[in-house]
């Protein structure tokens, strides 16, 4: 899909204050479900700039045919005659955005609504004309990062209208190497888990630094493919099925700024190196420390009386980041059902913003947003190295998230890297593992 040049103009004019007249309340957007679609950056295409991938141990050829032209749904519901809210889906996940506002472009002499996404520092902006709406999403914290944008009033497909007819049932467990046509040092394992319905696609991925959350799609024919918009994660995968050998290979899109190849084959034991080890304590045994400010800019240390004689749990994460999202409401859920107040959770966020008061800001908004009740602090900037730096007691952060549980001593006891959230077959797995461990906890002297 090509946008005008006309098109990206009126966007940018809509970015100026003195062209918009900003409203709370607008009707005019019709309810109901719309499709929509991001279109990549068709630049972005490593190894393969034509689009073509042969993979000499499966013996197949692919070629990408959505041209990095990212699909999904969304659906307007009003809860009366003036107020509405934009549901985003993406397979069994449903996420709700209130944060709308219209106003008007003087200098178009359309409509215009910018839909915000407050958690993650991002928001979609455009002009809306009986049912259409043009424009694009954009990315804060990425410098002059934003990405075209179509929607269209009434469509409820994802990818085709009308695909043909399955070569295979994906459902599931595909063992996945991702990166295997470019350079092999970049390449990680993964782990597919699909369903499917007649011609629907849901499921994830796994891999050993987190899930890739809801996905939804399609397979027609011998193609599959799979995307996610959740106003953080803009993932697009296109396969070519193999149904004889069991076996898809193709591209994996992620925001207009990563492309690589995937391949995957039908295997039902296929396993990713344990979460607990991933990240080690450097000096085992010996009792951490770290002192970071706090959402106010106070600082605050592991060794603070407050937190005296308490277990505790160490988040390493970023407001940007959906895993630590995942892992953030999973431990609020946690603990809303559990009392125990000889633990403590404090979060450590890297943000994307290296200038402290923006960092600050993104960590506040995150923890008031989602009514986090124990200490946020800043960490510093998002870059893994950086991090590794400003926590020396560990080898390396190779995710977000990692959770470090410590002992009522400081002693770190376990870590666990990356976070396999709801979508995964894993989740049970880790709830149970995670109790466990809190109890070994608590249960010491």
């Amino acid at each position: 899909m090509k946008f005008a040049p006309i098109l990206l103009a009126a966007v940018v004019l809509l970015t100026l204050t003195t062209c918009l007249r900003m409203e709370n309340a607008y009707t005019k957007i019709p309810p109901g479900v719309w499709r929509a679609v991001l279109q990549l950056d068709p630049s972005a295409v490593s190894p393969n700039p034509k689009g073509e991938y042969r993979e000499d141990k499966l013996g197949l050829t692919f070629d990408e045919v959505t041209n990095g032209e990212l699909p999904f749904n969304f659906e307007v519901e009003y809860t009366d005659d003036t107020t509405f809210q934009i549901v985003f889906l993406n397979g069994e996940e449903r996420i709700v955005v209130k944060d709308i506002s219209f106003g008007r472009s003087k200098s178009r002499a359309k409509d215009s609504i910018r839909i915000n996404f407050p958690i993650y520092d991002t928001y979609i902006v455009g002009l809306y004309e009986e049912g259409l709406i043009e424009g694009e999403y954009v990315v804060n914290y990425r410098e002059n990062y934003s990405i075209p944008f179509i929607a269209h009033f009434g469509e409820n497909h994802r990818f085709t209208k009308i695909p043909k007819a399955p070569a295979l049932n994906l459902s599931g467990i595909w063992e996945v190497t991702f990166g295997p046509g470019g350079d092999e040092s970049a390449a990680f394992a993964g782990i597919g888990e699909f369903v499917q319905k007649d011609n629907q696609l849901s499921g994830t991925f796994r891999t050993e630094t987190g899930d890739y959350r809801y996905l939804e799609g399609e397979v027609s024919g011998t193609k599959a493919y799979l995307s996610v918009f959740d106003g953080a994660h803009a993932f697009l995968f296109e396969a070519q099925i193999d149904a004889d050998a069991e076996a898809m290979v193709g591209s994996f899109r992620s925001g207009k700024h990563y492309r690589t190849i995937w391949q995957a084959h039908r295997n039902s034991e296929a396993t990713l190196e344990s979460p607990y080890e991933l990240t080690k304590v450097i000096e085992a045994g010996n009792p951490v420390d770290f002192t970071f400010p706090n959402t106010k800019g106070e600082a605050i240390s592991l060794s603070d009386e407050a937190f005296a004689g308490k277990a505790k749990l160490i988040q390493i994460m970023g407001t940007w980041c959906p895993n630590c999202k995942d892992e953030t409401q999973f431990l609020l859920d946690y603990f809303a059902n559990n009392t125990h107040p000889d633990l403590q959770v404090i979060s450590i966020g890297f943000e994307r913003y290296r200038e402290e008061e923006r960092a600050l800001a993104a960590l506040s908004r995150y923890q008031e947003r989602n009514e986090i009740p124990y200490p946020v602090l800043w960490g510093g900037y998002y870059d893994k190295e950086e991090a590794s730096r400003a926590l020396p007691m560990l080898n390396k952060i190779i995710s977000y998230p990692t959770l470090l549980f410590i002992d009522k001593e400081n002693r770190v006891r376990k870590i666990h890297t990356g976070f396999d959230g709801p979508a995964t077959s894993r989740f049970k797995a880790f709830q149970d593992e995670f109790e466990q461990s809190i109890q070994q906890l608590l249960s010491e002297s």
